[in-house]
């Protein structure tokens, strides 16, 4: 029953995980930009939507927008006001990847300051769990998470296979100046990535606020496991980074069976260094241009 148990925990944070996942290797893929701070948009709307709802007391409709609406600010406001200027003066990609980490630095003592760094959480009667059979204890959330992972994924393959924007947005990474003589402009491209990646996200921090918690330091985790996953699943494949987020969501939850939590995250870098000794192109990864 146990494994049973672990087994659902692991399909719930997975799916999560698999969203955070898409987003991050969907900017990486598109713009080339090692977005360290995407775990900062995780950690702001999973805060965002923790006040609106536990503090202001607002409707969890209103508590939801906020909490995209503050992620996606900060994703363009980033790209705007940090990374483009950097490229301007041909930072390289080491630069980029400094003022990302310094950025995410800041979020999580700023998140710190205003929230403490305790763990807190929402509580909802969606987070309590029921007894499904003796031993075997589910929330509504985990469905919710699994519906919510599959609905978004499928959207966003619908977005970049369907319209322009998306197709556009697919070739940015390969060819600018096709787009550009298309009649696009790269930039505002790179914006439209920044917000989508940073609005897939959301979803990801909201069901982690009224389940399993969150504190400043959350971020630093979803940013490691947003890269492994986009190792393991193959740089440049969406469907691949999804899968790699279920498959570590899984493994961190069944090892469960045998290791204490704090060796989580180190189950996490076992399954990607096994990956990179055994298959390094990942699930459906492809060449990519050095």
């Amino acid at each position: 029953m146990l494994l049973l148990q672990l087994l659902i925990n692991g399909i719930q944070v997975g799916a999560l995980y698999a969203l955070i996942a898409v987003g991050f290797s969907l900017i990486f893929g598109s713009t080339r930009i090692f977005h360290f701070a995407h775990g900062s948009a995780f950690t702001i709307a999973a805060y965002v939507f923790y006040d609106l709802l536990a503090i202001a007391q607002l409707h969890w409709t209103i508590a939801v927008l906020g909490a995209a609406a503050a992620a996606i600010l900060f994703g363009v406001a980033l790209n705007r006001f940090v990374y483009i200027p950097i490229q301007k003066h041909e930072g390289s990609f080491f630069t980029v990847f400094v003022a990302s980490f310094g950025v995410g630095i800041v979020v999580q003592n700023l998140c710190g300051m205003l929230f403490g760094r305790s763990f807190v959480a929402v509580s909802t009667p969606l987070s309590r769990s029921v007894e499904l059979m003796p031993g075997l204890y589910v929330s509504p959330l985990a469905g919710i998470a699994i519906a919510i992972a599959v609905l978004f994924f499928f959207a966003l393959q619908m977005f970049l296979m369907r319209t322009h924007t998306g197709m556009a947005m697919r070739a940015l990474s390969e060819n600018p100046e096709l787009v550009r003589a298309y009649g696009l402009s790269p930039r505002r491209l790179s914006m439209t990535v920044f917000a989508l990646g940073s609005l897939l996200a959301v979803p990801a921090a909201v069901l982690s606020a009224a389940g399993s918690g969150l504190n400043p330091a959350i971020g630093h985790h979803v940013m490691l496991i947003s890269l492994a996953a986009t190792i393991v699943g193959g740089v440049g494949s969406l469907r691949g980074a999804a899968c790699a987020g279920l498959l570590l969501g899984l493994a961190e939850n069944l090892a469960l069976a045998w290791f204490e939590p704090q060796w989580s995250e180190a189950i996490t870098f076992i399954v990607l260094f096994l990956f990179i000794l055994f298959r390094p192109s990942g699930f459906f990864g492809r060449a990519t241009a050095s």
